[in-house]
This record gives C-alpha cells, structure tokens and sequence, in this order.
C-alpha cells in the first residue's frame, strides 16, 4: 500500500461551484457584445467600413444566439470556448481594419480579465497570451512609420499597463482557487484527525459509484470503531483520548493508497473507501490494519494506551447501490463484530460468526 493518501477531486468541487459564476459572467458578457455589436455596426456602417460593421453585426447575432441557448447547455466550458475564441478574433479584425485608429486598441486590455474571469488561471493566462501577442503584432504592423505613437516612453507605458492588468487578472484568479481549495478542504475534513469528513465521502464515493458502473471494477467500503474507547478517555482524559484517535488515524492514512479515501465518520467509528478492491480483498486490508493497531501502543500522560477495533466490510452493488445501504450492510457486520467479542473483521451476514481469514485465503490484496 502507499503511505500518502491523495486528496482527490477538490478540483473537480471547484469547477463545478464555478459554472453557476461563470455563466452569469457570460450572460452579461453576451448581452454587452450584443448591444455593442449593433451599435457600433450601425457606426462603421456610416463611416463606410462596412468589413468590420459585417464582423460585428455576426459577433452581435452570434451572442444572441448562444444567449438563448446558454440556460440548457450541459458542458458550459465548451460554450464559453465557443464565445471567447470569436470575440477575441473578431476584436483582432476590429484592430486590423485599415481605418481603425490606436484608441481601439485600448479593447485588447479586456482580453486578460474575460479570459480569467471564464476560463480560470491556466486557460486564461495561456489566452490571454496568445491574443495579446497578436495585438501587440498588430499595433507595429499598423503604427510602425508613425513617430508618435512608436516613441519608447508611449510604447512602454502600454506595454507596462499591459502587462499589470494581465498580472493581477493571473494572480487574482490563482488567489480565488487557493482561496476556494482551503474552504472546501476545510468543509470536507474533520478538523481534529485531517481525515475526510462524511460530506467529503458522500462526494467521492458519487463519482467513485460512476467509475466503477462504467469500468465494472469493485468498490469496497470498510467501518471501524475503537473497542471499549470510552475507557481511554475515563482512564486517561479526553486530551489522551483525542491523541488515540490521531494515532489510529495516520496509521489509517499509512496504510492506504493514494486512490483510497479514509474517513472519520464521527467519535470512534472510522471508515475506509477501497477503489478497484473487491470486499474479500477489503477485508484483508482491514485485517492487516486490524493487526498493526493492535501491536501498536501509544505512550500517553498516565500510561500507555492499548487499542484494538471492530469492522465490518460491504461492496458496493452486492450490499446496495447508495452510499446509505452500503454503510448500513458495514455497520450490521461492525455489530457483529463487537457481538463476537470484538478486536475482528467480519464480512458475513450479521447473523453469521466472523472469521477473518475465512472466504479470502485464496484472494491476493492489491
């Protein structure tokens, strides 16, 4: 087993508490480049520049349109691509035109904060990049004989402010998402062990449930609870007690793998989500750690502490197909355990005595 258990998908928390930001952001984008699109058409039109009043009258239809479409579109970054990439294009075109003059250029300095406010900081920057390059192309091709607007002190000041915007839209974006991935962090780990809390399980397990209907690999789930915990804490203290549960759960933590998920259900009643694993193999994972915490001690004020658990182990699909039923089939085979005489692993009916190496001798643990 690996010793460092990942923290997966706060990524994927994170964009999906996006899109509902993200598409307001984009709705008065829209309607912004909609208005705006048919005024200045109409301006460009009376000043005979009708190649980019044409660009700006199909930018301000095409808006229209994804406007209308953007409350039932399902994957909403593909959409926002869809609008980003032609407005930044139609805005090089604006740039480009012949009779187009610098002030125009002062538009370019929105391509860093739409890019990062729709597309995050890695989308964004690399956008943002590319179309302010091409700007800045542009802006030399156009202006290049114009001794005004070429001198160092105009340039640099452009090119400085430029470059600040781009700074802080990057850096306010990165800042957000670090922001954001404590909050979540926080809200899904249980704050005396840093194990996963039961919203943490609940999201993980979701996506977890998907994977394994689609692959059609095992998914195993393990709960445990401390024997006779209560007495730690009458013999020792509550302080005492708090260090045994930090104790069971870095060996918890120790004897997973990354793709593996231990939780801290609440008191003494720990779980483990068992990615790939078939309930016969969870079990003899849990056995394994059955045995190291029984063979482990803890050095405490007042003494040594001594722990053993019960645990009982269920399948996803066998046991249930909501998270519920699986940790309800788990707690009846914990029950039974602690009604056998504790300190084991069961995998059998509540009604069955448990065996720990019964039924998986011939199994191999992953």
């Amino acid at each position: 087993m690996d010793s460092q258990q990942n923290n997966p998908r706060i990524s994927d928390i994170q964009a999906v508490l996006a899109r509902p930001y993200r598409k307001s952001v984009l709705k008065v984008l829209l309607v912004i480049t909609m208005v705006s699109g048919f005024l200045f058409a109409g301006l460009n039109i009376q000043r005979g520049n009708i190649s980019v009043a044409v660009v700006e009258l199909v930018m301000a239809g095409y808006s229209l349109a994804i406007l209308c479409l953007i409350p039932r579109v399902k994957n909403l970054e593909s959409w926002i691509l869809a609008y980003v990439l032609p407005f930044f294009s139609a805005m090089m075109v604006a740039l480009l035109s012949p009779s187009s003059t610098a002030s125009v250029f002062v538009w370019s300095l929105l391509i860093p904060m739409v890019a990062h406010l729709l597309l995050g900081r890695r989308k964004g920057l690399a956008v943002s990049v590319v179309f302010i390059a091409v700007a800045v192309v542009i802006y030399f091709f156009k202006f290049r004989n114009n001794m005004v607007l070429m001198q160092p002190v105009a340039v640099a000041n452009v090119a400085i402010l430029t470059l600040v915007i781009l700074a802080l839209s990057h850096v306010y974006e990165i800042t957000r998402e670090q922001t954001e991935a404590r909050l979540l962090n926080l809200a899904h780990s249980d704050p005396l062990t840093g194990l996963a809390n039961r919203a943490r399980l609940r999201d993980v397990f979701a996506h977890e449930k998907v994977r394994s209907q689609r692959s059609g690999t095992p998914l195993s789930l393990v709960v445990f609870d401390l024997d006779h915990f209560k007495r730690v804490n009458d013999s020792f203290g509550h302080e005492s007690g708090d260090l045994a549960l930090k104790h069971f759960s870095q060996l918890l933590k120790q004897s997973l793998r990354k793709t593996d998920l231990a939780v801290r259900l609440g008191g003494e009643e720990f779980c483990m989500l068992l990615m790939d694993t078939s309930p016969a193999q969870a079990m003899m994972v849990a056995e394994k750690i059955r045995l190291k915490l029984e063979q482990s001690s803890l050095e405490v004020a007042g003494g040594t502490v001594k722990l053993t658990l019960s645990a009982g182990v269920a399948g996803y699909g066998e046991d249930g197909d909501a998270l519920e039923d699986v940790l309800r089939a788990a707690d009846l085979r914990l029950y039974t355990a602690k009604k056998d005489g504790r300190n084991r692993v069961c995998l059998k009916e509540p009604d069955q005595v448990c065996d720990p190496f019964d039924r998986v001798d011939q199994e191999t643990v992953t």
